[in-house]
């Protein structure tokens, strides 16, 4: 089962839960369970999206860079 068809069905088993005619502890249980369980799937989702997002198709990874391309001043030559 892929991780969006796991988020799509634990929506649903939060959305019914009321409506199941379980005893109230019961619901509580699988509310807090699907809840959880929806809070890791969303992060993997998450950090698979971002990792992504980054990939080159080569394998490497692409981040921003910043180079400081001017010389830095060097105050004891500096006349006043």
């Amino acid at each position: 089962m892929s991780k969006e068809s796991l988020v799509i069905i634990l929506g649903i088993v939060v959305f019914l839960t009321p409506y199941l005619g379980i005893p109230s502890s019961w619901k509580d249980y699988t509310v807090i369970g699907a809840g959880f369980l929806l809070i890791i799937t969303g992060y993997l989702l998450r950090r698979k999206a971002y990792l992504n997002s980054i990939d080159n198709g080569n394998g490497e990874k692409v981040t921003d860079t910043f180079v400081e391309n001017t010389k830095p001043i060097n105050f004891s030559e500096v006349q006043d």
